[in-house]
């Protein structure tokens, strides 16, 4: 009797899935000292900017907001997840960094 089952799928074709092609060309860069984050049911808001606090003792900091990212809170655990291992490999590699909620 014959076998009539499907071909097994090569193994890199199940392993690896879709390739993703990273399309750069709207890409910009932007520098950012500081980070806030809101959130709602339906998505995470990450807002960034410059901390424009130049001299010791100012009693106003202004802060210079550049960016703002919505993503979704699936997008935002990836995200958390991703930056996570980036900094125990980045902890790893120069040393630990301090814990900014210890910091005044």
């Amino acid at each position: 009797m014959a076998d009539e089952r499907a071909p097994a799928t090569p193994p890199e074709t199940a392993q690896t899935g879709p390739r993703i092609r990273w399309d750069d060309t709207g890409l910009k860069s932007s520098y950012a000292n500081v980070c806030n984050v809101a959130s709602t049911r339906e998505e995470i808001v990450l807002l960034f900017g410059i901390n424009q606090a130049w001299h010791a003792g100012q009693r106003e900091i202004s802060v210079q907001l550049s960016d703002r990212i919505v993503m979704s809170p699936h997008a935002a655990k990836r995200l958390a997840i991703l930056l996570e291992n980036v900094l125990r490999e980045y902890e790893n590699r120069f040393g630990p960094l301090p814990d900014p909620r210890a910091q005044g």
